[in-house]
């Protein structure tokens, strides 16, 4: 069985702590039904991995934004009720239909996904998506009233199935902002031209996982959350640890060299970075060939005790830390954390240090770093061991 401690580089990705924060992100939101977005390979967790685990923790749909990446997980086994919401004139309406996968439908797509279905006499399942303030895909409120009706004819002639209507906020995150207030206006209005021409969703669902903590007024009948449940806060001012979840993503290699450098050496592509007194640097095998931002600035990293900064620009398979003591303890193969786990050290901090989210750095991580699968549930549940090994090596699967 392979460890952690036997891989270069590694992201170790822990079901127990998705499975805890899908548990968690419910209580915030019950009686309302909970859809997970594994999109992204699962936010860079494994797309199989974070939809089994939000499965076996309650989670009553999985979302996509690709079809291909439904069918990745049809393939793997993953029989959870399923929408994707983000098609080209490309995308393969037929084989949705044919593998029970729900499709979200922004407008041009209506009349698509309605002939695949009528080839297959087999009526698709559609979520019907308005845009109310963000901007991207969705139908415009002008247009609204005729997709519906033409929905409603669709519906009516048993080619189409609408299971929902929902839409996407764009700034919950900000919770005084006075534009989700907005934008769930315009949401009420669309169910009610909805209802006006007889199509009655059974999931109305429009907060994301800031609104899920947030607006409880936004619950609806159903809240997709994502960030959440890998244990991010999706707030400024708030930890994960504030809102109860647990950080699933723990990224781990090994210092590759440590050296004494004197006063005024330069650091990395550029020199944007001079060391100002002797010191030891350790050098850090992962870059942006790995996922970590070339435009990171003094990002924080755990080796032993301790907590250092990077300087220097972060090169394509490497970066620079500075160990602050030409006399330190650190040696080539001890353990660097960047982020994760226990080590004091946030996907948030590096994101600061990077000028970005903390969504962009679990996500980024790239298929050079192994993922391994540890659930530490297995280590106090017997019947968890009994399923399956503790580690588990895993590849990405979209």
């Amino acid at each position: 069985m392979t460890t952690a401690e036997e891989l270069e580089r590694v992201a170790v990705i822990d079901p127990a702590a998705v499975r805890h924060n899908v548990s968690t992100i419910a209580g915030y939101v019950r009686p309302a039904k909970m859809m997970v977005a594994v999109k992204a390979d699962g936010y860079g967790h494994g797309a199989v991995t974070a939809a089994q685990a939000a499965w076996e923790a309650g989670a009553d749909w999985i979302g996509v934004a690709h079809l291909t990446e439904a069918f990745a997980l049809r393939d793997a086994g993953v029989e959870a009720p399923m929408l994707a919401w983000l098609h080209t004139p490309d995308s393969d309406f037929a084989e949705a239909v044919r593998r029970s996968v729900d499709i979200g439908i922004s407008g041009w797509e209506l009349d698509p996904v309605a002939e695949a279905a009528e080839g297959l006499q087999t009526p698709a399942h559609v979520h019907l998506k308005i845009d109310t303030g963000l901007g991207r895909n969705g139908c415009t409120a002008e247009a609204w009233p005729a997709l519906m009706a033409r929905a409603a004819e669709l519906q009516d002639r048993g080619l189409i199935s609408v299971v929902g209507i929902f839409t996407h906020f764009a700034v919950a995150d900000e919770p005084d902002r006075r534009e989700t207030d907005e934008q769930l206006a315009t949401y009420r209005w669309a169910l009610e031209v909805a209802e006006s021409v007889g199509v009655h969703p059974s999931l109305r669902h429009a907060a994301n996982t800031p609104a899920a903590l947030s607006r409880p007024d936004a619950h609806f009948d159903m809240v997709r959350v994502g960030v959440g449940v890998y244990g991010q806060s999706p707030f400024a001012d708030r930890t994960a640890e504030d809102l109860g979840l647990r950080p699933a993503m723990e990224v781990r290699t090994r210092v590759a060299h440590v050296k004494v450098v004197p006063e005024g050496q330069g650091i990395s592509y550029g020199l944007t970075h001079r060391v100002d007194r002797p010191t030891a640097l350790g050098l850090i095998p992962m870059g942006y060939g790995d996922g970590v931002p070339r435009i990171a600035v003094h990002a924080p990293v755990r080796i032993g005790d301790r907590i250092y900064r990077s300087v220097g620009r972060v090169a394509m398979d490497q970066f620079v830390v500075d160990l602050e003591d030409p006399e330190t303890s650190v040696r080539v193969g001890d353990e660097v954390v960047l982020f994760g786990g226990d080590s004091g050290v946030s996907a948030a901090d590096w994101g600061a240090a990077a000028q970005t989210i903390n969504y962009e750095i679990i996500t980024r991580i790239g298929p050079r770093v192994p993922r391994l699968v540890r659930d530490s549930d297995a280590e106090v549940r017997p019947e968890a061991a009994e399923a399956g090994p503790a580690d588990v090596v895993a590849g990405t699967t979209a």
